[in-house]
Order: C-alpha cells, then sequence, then structure tokens
C-alpha cells in the first residue's frame, strides 16, 4: 500500500511563504514523478507543479512561476513546495501525486491521469 502524506499547510497573510511536504511510504513505493495540484472551493483540480525524479526535471503552471519551487529528496521519498508572495488567489486545498515507475504511458505532468497515487490534501488558506 502506497500512502503520500502531505504537511505545512497553514493560514497565512498575502506576501507570505509556507513549505509543503509531501512524503512517500510503502514496501512498494517507486515512482519515476511526483506532482502538486490544488482545488480552490466551486472550481476543478488543477495542476501547480511537478518534477521528475530521475534528473530533476521541473514544470510549473505559469501564474506559479517565480514565486513556487518544488523540489525533492529522493532518500526521503519526500516531495517539498516552496511558496513564496503567497497570493489570495493561491488559496485551495494542495494535492500531491505520484507516477508509479512502471507506467507506459506518456508522461503529461499537467494531466492527472498522468499519476497514480494521490495524497488527502492539505489547506492553504491566504488572506488580504
Amino acid at each position: 500500500q502506497v500512502q503520500l502524506v502531505e504537511s505545512g499547510g497553514g493560514l497565512v497573510q498575502a506576501g507570505g511563504s509556507l513549505r509543503l511536504a509531501c512524503a512517500a511510504s510503502g514496501r512498494t513505493f517507486s515512482s519515476s514523478a511526483m506532482g502538486w495540484f490544488r482545488q480552490a472551493p466551486g472550481k476543478e483540480r488543477d495542476f501547480v507543479t511537478a518534477i521528475r525524479w530521475n534528473d530533476g526535471s521541473t514544470y510549473y503552471r505559469d501564474s506559479v512561476k517565480g514565486r513556487f519551487t518544488i523540489s525533492r529528496d529522493n532518500a526521503k521519498n519526500t516531495v517539498y513546495l516552496q511558496m513564496n508572495s503567497l497570493k489570495p488567489e493561491d488559496t485551495a486545498v494542495y494535492y500531491c501525486a505520484a507516477r508509479h515507475t512502471g507506467r507506459s504511458t506518456t508522461y503529461v505532468p499537467a494531466l492527472q491521469w498522468s499519476y497514480d497515487y494521490w495524497g488527502q490534501g492539505t489547506q492553504v488558506t491566504v488572506s488580504s
């Protein structure tokens, strides 16, 4: 059983920072990529950022480029999301996702079906 556990969410004022973490566990866990998605109230879940485990390639949605940074710790099976200059429109539940190494389909970072495992989400609230 693979588990993804997010942490680090909370309430912050606009312009502030938060760091999210996603720890993966499970005896069979082997991932080729991990990503972060977010879902604001009444809206669909959207892609935020992703990273490939092997070469560290990163991908970002336009609205977070220059403000958010994704990183990984291979030894800890953990992915981090450093969020700076937060805006009220960043308010959402943030979900971590992982793609199993064995997937043969083309990896498209921004698409939810590219991922096999999901965390329960962590709330990020940015006040104005």
